[in-house]
This record gives structure tokens, C-alpha cells and sequence, in this order.
């Protein structure tokens, strides 16, 4: 078994694969406190309920952008699984050439969506990944990590408009019927939800155009299928995009 760990500045995706597929995927809040007991605690009652047995993984790998969260998450592997983790860190470990200034800045989580979507995709690539931030990475014709885009994530948004307003309540991420509200509830899911995948589908068509006529535009993370119906400039989904980038790099991480 494989275990593959992606810990994002909001969430924690963990996913096992037994070889041949991925048999379960979790998420949860990321803590960067929560000592390795406290992630066995959390993880030992999804996996029995999965049938899984910590003493069968083989490999773990680790993507993370939050420091402080790795000693943990190490020692978690070293006792519980009885494995001691590898750790994606940059490009260069796993035969992936990156245009990026400098080129250790490129988040390992964002490496593995290029890693993933290679597999799959002939370049150039766009990954759309849904997370806390909402980032474009982009893969240009020759597989080169050529550089990408930040948007601030469509929960941060919503969370500080409505943080910093009287009246507006918080509202579930659900496209209205129609682009004018007739309420505030419908207001503010036309202009954060539609108005996002505007956004979304106007930043693809401009990297489309500096990367060619045939790039393909791909979705994950937690949000990606919801804005995989409303944007134009998306092909598809793929949920477990970063996980799969992951198990790939951990056959090439001596």
C-alpha cells in the first residue's frame, strides 16, 4: 500500500493506493499542531472502517506547504506506519524542469499536479486546483513547469466579504438559477459563485492564448467540480490529481 499525503493550508488530503487504484481518500483541517497520536487518533478509525491496516503501507510520500506541519506528519509515518516518508520538495527531484523564479518557490503540491497531469495529457497542460488559493500551473509544450497564476480561493473570498459586512450572510457555494438575485442570498451566490467562474474562465482563455491553441485545461481540488459545470475553458475533472502526482514521484525519489 501507498500512502500519499498532501498537506494544504486548510486541509489535509490523504489518500491510499493498493497498486492498481486508489482504495480510499480523506480530508480533514490542517493542524499544524496535531502531534503524530493525535493524527493516528484522527486516521485508525477511517481506515478500519476502509478495511485498511496501517502495517501494510509500503511507501509514504509527503506534499506540503506548511512547514510546521512535517515534523508531525514524519513522525506519524516512523510509528504508525511504519515507514519512514519521503518528501516532494522541488522539480528538480523528480525530472520535472521548471521556468520559475526561483524555481524552489514552486509549492510541492503544484509540482505534483504537473507530475499527474503529464501522465494523463499531452502538454501544454493548465491544472485549475481548487484549494485555500485557487492556482493555475502551467505546463508548456515541452513538459516544462513554465510558471502559473494565484487567485484567492472562493472560501477566502466569500469569508472576508462576509467577515467585513453587516447584513451579508454566509452562503452555501451554489450557483443560482439565474445572474440576477432577487434576494441576498441569490446576490451574493451570482456574484461570488458566477462571478468566480467568470474570473476563472477569463484567466484560462488569457493562458490559452500564451500557451497555445491546444492546451488543455484540467480541474481538482476540493471545489473543482462545482466549477467544472459552470466554466467554459474546463475539459474535466480530476479529484485525485495531486494524489496521483504524488505516488508517481515516489518512484522517482531515491
Amino acid at each position: 500500500m501507498l500512502w500519499a499525503i498532501d498537506i494544504g493550508n486548510t486541509q489535509v488530503n490523504v489518500g491510499v493506493h493498493d497498486g492498481s487504484r486508489w482504495v480510499v481518500s480523506w480530508r480533514h483541517e490542517t493542524d499544524a499542531s496535531r502531534t503524530e497520536d493525535e493524527i493516528a487518533g484522527l486516521l485508525m478509525p477511517l481506515a478500519q472502517l476502509a478495511g485498511l491496516n496501517f502495517g501494510d503501507c509500503e511507501t509514504a510520500i509527503i506534499a506540503s506547504v506548511v512547514p510546521p506541519a512535517d515534523t508531525n506528519w514524519e513522525r506519524f509515518c516512523d510509528k504508525y506506519l511504519a515507514c519512514p516518508a519521503k518528501f516532494l520538495r522541488t522539480g528538480a527531484q523528480v525530472g520535472i524542469l521548471v521556468s520559475y523564479d526561483p524555481p524552489h518557490a514552486v509549492g510541492a503540491d503544484r509540482i505534483a499536479n504537473a507530475i499527474g497531469a503529464l501522465a494523463r495529457f499531452k502538454p501544454p497542460i493548465v491544472i485549475v486546483d481548487f484549494g485555500t488559493a485557487t492556482t493555475f500551473d502551467c505546463v508548456d509544450s515541452t513538459g516544462t513547469y513554465a510558471g502559473g497564476s494565484i487567485m484567492p480561493g472562493i472560501m477566502v473570498s466569500l469569508e472576508s466579504l462576509v467577515g467585513r459586512t453587516a447584513k451579508l450572510p454566509a452562503v452555501a457555494i451554489v450557483a443560482p438559477d439565474r445572474a440576477v438575485g432577487r434576494n441576498t442570498v441569490e446576490s451574493l451566490q451570482s456574484g461570488v459563485v458566477l462571478g468566480y467562474a467568470e474570473a476563472i474562465d477569463g484567466l484560462a482563455r488569457r493562458i490559452k492564448l500564451e500557451l497555445g491553441p491546444d492546451t488543455k485545461i484540467i480541474a481538482t481540488g476540493g471545489l473543482g467540480r462545482v466549477f467544472t459545470d459552470l466554466c467554459e475553458m474546463i475539459e474535466e475533472y480530476d479529484p485525485v490529481l495531486t494524489l496521483e502526482g504524488l505516488r508517481l514521484a515516489a518512484g522517482r525519489i531515491g
